[in-house]
């Protein structure tokens, strides 16, 4: 974690003394949009910084994948390994450069955005190539906007929005964002108000998936897409390096079954690198794992739908 100053990139921590131990996720810097007049939705005229690794990203990915947008959308993927200098294009470990300006850190993306920048610096990035600029760095919005380029499920039907927003808003807090708070909690209530909800909402998605295929309505939805970064991420990395081990993915069936009937999927399987993954939380979280060391295991039963395997990076 870290933020910009004076115009370069400073790591910082992911809690401060007045949050009591807890984590405190920063809001994202840039909200604009695209699919209005200012910003049409015109192929080729976009570009998307990531990370295999990051959840957040990764929702970027498959959305783009359903949406059929490879040839409309181009994309840069940083080097798995996050340390001092923030996001790297270096390559070698799966990293594939900056494709737009030959950057060699992402912080220079956002400083050639907004001179003066001082929020944080993260993927995923939707890059305006006509304005020279970013479009937005909030996951939420960009899957969202990626539907203004046609095709694809609609993954946000307006007669399922409300109950869309319901899921999205517990899976987010408790979930999706629970797995970091208890991760980078820094004192043992703060892990343990984190942890609880967080299996709470496992139990709760358990008993919602075991008569159901999708999490709302009868066809994918952008709840599924949001929920599924996060449960393909939970046994190699959040249950062991986050600490959230009261249960794995692997002790809920109907979760589990979930899991690998959206590997099967090519925009799932196809994104998910999970070589990438636990690369990046155990290499680069060094309050976390002073070492570096990337455990071998586990040996999870859907590795041969995810891209590339169980391959190591380091």
């Amino acid at each position: 974690m870290g933020r910009m100053v004076d115009g370069q990139w400073r790591p910082g921590k992911v809690t401060d003394d007045a949050s009591g131990g807890a984590f405190q996720r920063q809001d994202a810097g840039f909200r604009d949009r695209i699919g209005t007049p200012e910003r049409p939705a015109v192929p080729g005229r976009y570009h998307l910084y990531v990370s295999y690794a990051c959840p957040w990203a990764h929702r970027t990915l498959i959305v783009r994948a359903l949406h059929g947008l490879g040839d409309a959308i181009g994309v840069s993927v940083v080097d798995p390994v996050m340390l001092e200098d923030g996001w790297t294009f270096a390559r070698g470990r799966g990293g594939d450069g900056d494709a737009l300006h030959g950057a060699d850190y992402l912080w220079q993306a956002y400083a050639r955005a907004r001179a003066g920048y001082t929020g944080k610096v993260t993927v995923p990035v939707l890059w305006d190539r006509t304005d020279d600029t970013i479009v937005s760095n909030e996951s939420s919005e960009i899957i969202r906007m990626l539907a203004a380029f046609g095709g694809g499920p609609d993954l946000y039907p307006e007669a399922l929005r409300a109950q869309i927003d319901a899921v999205n808003a517990r899976i987010y807090d408790t979930l999706n964002n629970g797995v970091y708070k208890a991760g980078f909690a820094t004192t043992q209530a703060a892990h343990e108000d984190a942890v609880l909800p967080l299996f709470d909402t496992l139990a709760w998605l358990e008993a919602r998936l075991a008569g159901a295929e999708w999490l709302v309505g009868d066809a994918i939805t952008e709840a599924d897409v949001r929920l599924f970064t996060t449960l393909v991420r939970f046994d190699a990395v959040y249950h062991g390096h986050f600490k959230c081990n009261l249960r794995r993915i692997a002790d809920h069936p109907a979760l589990q079954r979930y899991v690998e009937r959206l590997l099967g999927h090519p925009a799932f399987g196809r994104t998910t690198h999970l070589d990438h993954i636990k690369t990046h939380y155990y290499a680069s979280h060094r309050d976390l794992n002073p070492s570096g060391i990337v455990p071998v295991g586990p040996d999870l039963p859907w590795l041969a739908l995810t891209a590339g395997g169980d391959r190591h990076l380091m």
